[in-house]
């Protein structure tokens, strides 16, 4: 199993979106490296779901449910959508603060890339960012 980070702009599309829908295509990546990342994505995954911009915190953990397929929101063959479903929300949102703030999250692609929206996430990063989500 991997684990994985995706990052969506909440006023576009949140996690409370995505949970009313229960399972959904992780569509409109056109950045190569992220949609190289949802190539490598496997069903079983598990997915860290990241609100952007604004909020800048991981909110939520999802699957991936279905392998990467033709982006049907667009007739470009390049681009390639997976879909997820909501596993949970945590109970306490980790904000990007408290993840730079985090000395064992050191070299994590959210800090060192920013941008990208679709990244990896080590298994040990993947547990310190859920645990960070559960602590009071």
């Amino acid at each position: 199993m991997k684990y994985w980070l995706v990052k969506s702009e909440p006023n576009a599309y949140s996690w409370d979106d995505f949970v009313k829908l229960g399972r959904d295509h992780w569509d409109g990546v056109r950045n190569y490296q992220a949609r190289n990342n949802l190539k490598l994505m496997e069903e079983g995954d598990e997915v860290l779901f990241y609100h952007s911009v604004n909020d800048k915190q991981v909110v939520g953990i999802a699957r991936v449910v279905r392998e990467h397929y033709p982006d049907p929101t667009t007739d470009d063959d390049r681009w390639v959508v997976v879909d997820l479903v909501p596993v949970r929300a945590l109970d306490h949102p980790v904000t990007l603060a408290q993840i730079k703030a985090e000395p064992k999250l050191e070299g994590l692609a959210l800090i060192r890339n920013s941008r990208l929206s679709v990244m990896p996430v080590s298994k040990e990063h993947f547990d310190i960012i859920v645990k960070m989500g559960e602590q009071e």
